[in-house]
């Protein structure tokens, strides 16, 4: 059997006295963050039997603080992006961070509003996934007049909001999904776009971006007018089958909102859609499924893991700071899944 290790081999792999060590673990007298991060760290390294308890000893004198999400429905996208969110507020290094992650359950911006402002009553920062609206703005102002910093992620918000963005750079993302489809067409022809809502800036930008691709650099492909499905499955699918059925010329569809499972279902019952290049967004089970079985052309993924930990580095820093001092935007790198990646 192996040895089990000790203080003095844990104190050798970080690199620290025996004291110091003894200091973490028992909290005998305070030691500087970075070194009881390095112990911590050390720990977890070598196996050392009493990682967990370093772990809990050291953030036990942390200040807590709550961090509070706004997110949309709690699909398999969100609810992954929830689980990030909550594990990357409880692993900040400065405070014993508590996550609350609520879930709009439509896109009215009334909903939406009246959520954010009961959130921001027990937060110390909060983030929000939203569409553009004045009431969303009005709620965001009074948050910050509260002392309350409130941060976009994944889809920007006006300027009359004035919430410091991360996610995507969606100018990129539009782009992209141009390229990958003008590249991907079997033939020149028709382009539908389908996204959830205008209001939600993400996609608008997503839009005007694929279509200005399109027009500077294929302009064989004639683009349609953009359907809208309120990010509902149902609707999404019903748009499908309509646009397939109605241009018999389509080679082409980008999604560029939610709704993504429905546009699936709809392509894989329609023996029409064979051959369509078919673009949307985000990595789930369905998508991923589309891929493996050739509906979807190409899947632009929100890396969820690393957005939370920037997310949470934004808000964290922005505690006790003034408006004018925090970054934005801060742009997270999306991820590009193929048939032959995933």
């Amino acid at each position: 059997m192996s040895r089990r290790p000790t203080i003095a081999d844990l104190a050798r792999a970080a690199g620290v006295s025996v004291a110091t060590v003894d200091r973490v673990l028992n909290a005998r007298h305070r030691v500087r963050e970075p070194t009881a991060e390095r112990v911590i760290r050390a720990a977890d390294g070598i196996g050392y039997h009493a990682a967990a308890l370093l772990r809990n000893r050291t953030r036990a004198d942390l200040p807590e603080r709550t961090f509070s999400f706004l997110l949309q429905r709690q699909d398999a996208f969100y609810a992954q992006f929830g689980a990030d969110l909550a594990a990357a507020t409880r692993a900040l290094p400065g405070f014993r961070g508590k996550p609350v992650v609520d879930f709009a359950p439509d896109l009215s911006p009334a909903v939406v509003a009246e959520r954010l402002l009961g959130l921001g009553e027990r937060a110390h920062a909060v983030a929000i996934v939203s569409v553009d609206h004045p009431r969303v703005s009005d709620a965001i102002a009074t948050l910050r007049a509260r002392g309350v910093p409130t941060f976009a992620i994944l889809t920007e918000l006006g300027a009359e909001a004035a919430a410091p963005y991360i996610g995507r750079d969606n100018r990129k993302e539009g782009r992209t999904a141009a390229w990958l489809i003008a590249k991907a067409a079997r033939r020149p022809g028709k382009v539908g776009i389908i996204l959830g809502s205008h209001r939600f800036l993400c996609q608008e930008i997503a839009e005007i971006s694929f279509r200005a691709y399109l027009r500077e650099n294929a302009p064989e492909f004639t683009l349609l007018e953009p359907l809208v499905n309120l990010e509902d499955p149902r609707i999404a699918y019903a748009a499908t089958q309509d646009m397939i059925a109605t241009h018999r010329d389509l080679v082409g569809l980008y999604i560029c909102g939610g709704g993504t499972e429905g546009v699936i279902d709809g392509a894989r019952d329609d023996p029409d859609a064979g051959g369509l290049a078919i673009v949307c967004n985000e990595l789930t089970p369905k998508s991923r499924a589309g891929l493996i079985d050739g509906v979807l052309t190409a899947v632009i993924s929100t890396p969820t893991s690393l957005l939370a930990e920037r997310a949470l580095a934004a808000m964290a820093g922005s505690i006790g700071s003034t408006h004018e001092t925090v970054q934005s935007p801060v742009y997270v790198p999306f991820e590009l899944y193929l048939p032959t990646n995933i």
